[in-house]
């Protein structure tokens, strides 16, 4: 039986019941031109907001947005999705930044045992097809777990792809108001944030891994590469599925290397 990867289409949760463009048109008014911490405060705060998460990787980044979330509400629902071929270094980060920011409410999300023997059943399905391992493993664990909210908040950033090149801070995704408080930040505001604030760096960045995903598709990035040339090595893959721009997932080239 095929993967059902639809994405998106699931009813939101039970919080909020006017319409995601409705209430996504009115978030963006009272936020206006806001920093990311009236854009968090309003969204963290608002009836319109309704039933509301964090998705996160726990990956290089992460911890900022963790950290800016965790200061107004540690008691955020946390989806944290693992793929079961995560680095070892990560599960380990995603223990400590959770302790560290008193987060109280982490859900591990997985792919069921019943789908991976179904269609990954020795591990091998991202060397045939990247895509449909990310469906996988990511998309649809994500898009069951989301069935219970209304809202959820990313780390995603427009300087990582050029598919984000034109990222809004809040825009609306099937039936959710989606949230991307760093949209406008760029590498060294992230990397100020987390030093700054003293946050826990993710270990892998020092050895080379400036994105970090799955052990099998993630590789060292070297200097004057752009700073997700190691995720799917070798390919015109650079967004796992998860995030979709106008309905349809989106797959940007690479960007060259600096030389």
């Amino acid at each position: 039986m095929p993967l059902d990867t639809s994405h998106g289409q699931s009813p939101a949760g039970t919080g909020e019941t006017r319409p995601a463009e409705f209430r996504a048109r009115r978030l963006n008014e009272r936020v206006g031109e806001g920093d990311t911490g009236a854009l968090l405060d309003t969204v963290l705060g608002s009836p319109l907001s309704g039933k509301l998460a964090v998705v996160s990787s726990f990956g290089a980044d992460s911890v900022a947005l963790l950290h800016l979330v965790a200061e107004r509400r540690p008691d955020t629902p946390v989806l944290f999705i693992e793929t079961r071929m995560l680095f070892p270094e990560t599960m380990d980060y995603q223990t400590e930044v959770a302790r560290s920011l008193g987060l109280t409410d982490i859900r591990v999300i997985r792919a069921t045992h019943t789908d991976l023997a179904a269609h990954d059943p020795d591990g091998t399905l991202h060397r045939s097809n990247p895509d449909a391992c990310c469906a996988l493993r990511k998309t649809i664990p994500l898009d069951r777990a989301l069935e219970g909210f209304d809202t959820w908040i990313t780390g995603r950033k427009r300087f990582q792809t050029s598919a984000r090149a034109n990222l809004p801070r809040i825009e609306t995704e099937g039936p959710r108001v989606k949230v991307n408080p760093l949209a406008d930040w760029t590498p060294e505001e992230v990397r100020g944030h987390i030093a700054e604030a003293g946050l826990p760096p993710h270990p892998l960045v020092a050895q080379g891994y400036p994105s970090i995903g799955c052990v099998p598709c993630t590789s060292r990035v070297a200097p004057g590469e752009d700073t997700r040339a190691g995720r799917w090595r070798g390919s015109d893959k650079d967004e796992c599925g998860i995030h979709f721009i106008d309905g349809k997932a989106v797959r940007s080239p690479k960007r060259e290397t600096v030389s």
